[in-house]
């Protein structure tokens, strides 16, 4: 029979061990591969009779200007969350790019969430250098990613949301999503009755 100190003993160790393993800890943006939590391009699809109320989403735009989603119901959103730091987001940009390419823009709006960047200017960039030519919401500290809490909430970066037309949660990308992914999901929802 062991002894209680020696099985404490061993389970500090393997603690200590297992923490000498972990990251930082920090979500905060770093050098570019870090600082992020990806996801795996999983896809998750609400049924239209499980799926909550319309959102609520509006603010400052990256470049200026402002951008209520609840003005345009009617219309099939993908959101996009986004960092101009985060690797992922930029092997992602392109397959966006080329989606926003693919798609009707008369039902259907693209719009990116900009998280964590301070300076306006890195999103600016970011949407240059990548042919981003649809809008994006700021969010320098996260607070609209809060608005999905009660749906599918993007805990990945980047993630995509599919709203519906009538402005509900139907959809989400958890990490980089591929053209053909977004285009699908996008044509899926759009094509609700």
């Amino acid at each position: 029979m062991k002894r209680p100190g020696a099985v404490l003993a061993a389970a500090g160790t393997l603690l200590g061990l297992v923490g000498g393993c972990s990251s930082t800890g920090s979500l905060a943006p770093t050098s570019g591969d870090e600082g992020f939590v990806g996801g795996t391009g999983a896809v998750t699809i609400i049924p239209a009779e499980r799926r909550g109320g319309p959102i609520q989403l509006a603010g400052a735009l990256v470049g200026g200007g402002d951008y209520d989603v609840a003005a345009h119901r009617g219309t099939v959103f993908l959101l996009n969350v986004w960092g101009s730091w985060c690797a992922p987001c930029r092997r992602e940009a392109p397959e966006l790019a080329r989606a926003w390419g693919d798609l009707p823009h008369d039902t259907v709006q693209f719009l990116g969430i900009n998280t964590r960047d301070d300076a306006d200017a890195a999103a600016v960039a970011f949407e240059q250098r990548f042919d981003v030519t649809y809008p994006s919401l700021r969010d320098p500290d996260g607070q609209l990613q809060l608005t999905f809490r009660d749906s599918l909430p993007p805990r990945a970066i980047p993630s995509t949301l599919i709203l519906d037309k009538q402005g509900r949660v139907a959809a989400r990308v958890l990490g980089a999503g591929t053209e053909r992914t977004f285009t699908q999901l996008v044509e899926q929802i759009r094509a609700e009755v």
